[in-house]
């Protein structure tokens, strides 16, 4: 039988995962999480007491619907699951993946890529210090624990994800100090008008989240500081649009501007990027099933940061190509209908990128002393400093100042350092380049690595 590995088990891998087993193969699914749903109906753990509809507010059913639709594949045993374990590189058809008993070697036909996204960040002075954390992870405590992050907490950053954590903090009964949000009112209201057109429901959601915070919540602003010990925040300062000073005190600060694509498999696997002016990275390029040639296919925020809704019909269109690729019978209609939902997805996508743009400017001017990379402790001014000799290439500037060097790779770091290194050259970040992808993906402990979790007995 054609072996076909998809990996994430996220809104894309689920429905990717469902239209295989439809058409009588049993997919392997590989997936970072200790249960399926992805970080956007992150499951907590059993027995845990919180019902869905506060985890996940009006989502609710449709977290439910994919949750028990990957749960009776696991049950009949349809898919090959593999939980709480990450793809570490790929090579020759075949993925090392480490698990908790040591890595093993998954051989495949076809790779299905749905690894999903992480948050966009930019550096802010201070933004290295504990207590200081990425909006994700606000909301996987949230989620997972039904924990706050904090006593007194301040999110700032941009995009949905910035209202939707601080309303799900509020309703939780965290206090949050304050909402600062980067976009100003007036790409705002332009970006809004694109996105009520597109998905009128949806944006209409998004503006009863944003009444709810009230006063807590300022547009236009410029993060200046994160003032602090080494036991964490005390304070963050910022100015509002019109130019004036604030303080806002605070013992957590969680950031992200919207989210960058996770593509570092897909890097590994040989697919062509291409620069989006519109979400400011480097995104894989494929057709509109997400094909990127016979063999592999990408769907959901790993491919295009279309949210929930679009990543569970991208991944019934990639594993649709999938399957016509393999000479299985196709329905068109469904699969035309579903490129023209993708397409109008596309749209709102659009309109939300230019609702809540990525702070270039207050990037580009972060002062040399500021931490750039978190993970290397690198400061912008030394990575500033590296291009009289890199020149305006992000890996020779990578190996000259070890920005992207550290445990994230680059994830948290590599986009701000394009733009600090543009601003630096006077370059649009595009010209910079993008960092290469280098296996291992994820770090992983050594004692792991050395062990094989399939080796024979």
């Amino acid at each position: 039988m054609t072996r076909v590995l998809i990996v994430g088990a996220g809104p894309a891998g689920i429905r990717a995962a469902e239209t295989l087993v439809a058409a009588g193969l049993c997919p392997v699914v590989v997936d970072e999480g200790a249960r399926a749903g992805g970080q956007i109906y992150r499951r907590p753990p059993e027995g845990f007491l919180r019902p869905p509809r506060t985890l996940y507010g009006s989502e609710a059913g449709k977290a439910m619907s994919l949750h028990e639709t990957f749960d009776g594949l696991v049950r009949e045993r349809q898919i090959d699951y593999h939980p709480r374990c990450s793809v570490l590189g790929l090579q020759d058809g075949s993925a090392q993946v480490l698990s908790p008993d040591g890595v093993l070697s998954l051989t495949y036909d076809c790779l299905l890529l749905a690894p999903g996204a992480t948050d966009r960040l930019a550096p802010v002075p201070g933004w290295q210090m504990a207590g200081v954390y990425s909006l994700g992870a606000a909301q996987i405590a949230l989620k997972s624990q039904g924990v706050a992050l904090g006593r007194r907490i301040v999110l700032a950053g941009s995009g949905p994800l910035l209202t939707l954590v601080a309303s799900q903090l509020i309703a939780a009964g965290a206090t949050v100090a304050a909402v600062l949000d980067t976009a100003p009112w007036r790409a705002q209201i332009r970006g809004g008008i694109g996105m009520a057109l597109a998905r009128p429901g949806v944006t209409l959601r998004g503006l009863r989240l944003r009444a709810g915070l009230g006063r807590r919540y300022s547009a236009g602003v410029n993060l200046t500081e994160i003032e602090g010990d080494g036991s964490g925040p005390a304070a963050i300062t910022w100015r509002d649009a019109g130019g004036r000073h604030h303080r806002t005190a605070c013992d957590t600060v969680a950031l992200g501007w919207h989210l960058r694509a996770e593509t570092a498999l897909a890097d590994l696997a040989w697919a062509e990027f291409a620069w989006s002016d519109t979400w400011a990275q480097w995104l894989p390029r494929t057709d509109m099933a997400g094909r990127v040639r016979d063999g592999l296919y990408l769907a959901g925020d790993g491919l295009c940061l279309l949210g929930a809704d679009g990543a569970e019909i991208a991944g019934r269109l990639a594993a649709r190509a999938c399957l016509a690729d393999l000479g299985h019978p196709v329905d068109t209609g469904e699969q035309d209908g579903d490129i023209r939902r993708m397409r109008r997805m596309a749209r709102f996508a659009k309109a939300v990128a230019a609702a809540f743009p990525w702070p270039a400017e207050m990037v580009r001017a972060v002062p040399d002393e500021a931490v750039l990379c978190r993970c290397e402790g690198i400061t912008a001014g030394e990575l500033r400093r590296s291009l009289s000799l890199s020149g305006k290439d992000a890996n020779r500037a990578k190996s000259l100042s070890r920005v992207g060097m550290g445990r994230c790779q680059g994830r948290y770091c590599q986009i701000a350092g394009a733009e600090v290194m543009a601003g630096q050259a006077g370059c649009d970040p595009a010209s910079v380049g993008r960092l290469r992808s280098q296996p291992p993906v994820r770090p992983a402990p050594l004692g792991l690595l050395a062990s094989r979790a399939d080796a024979p007995e």
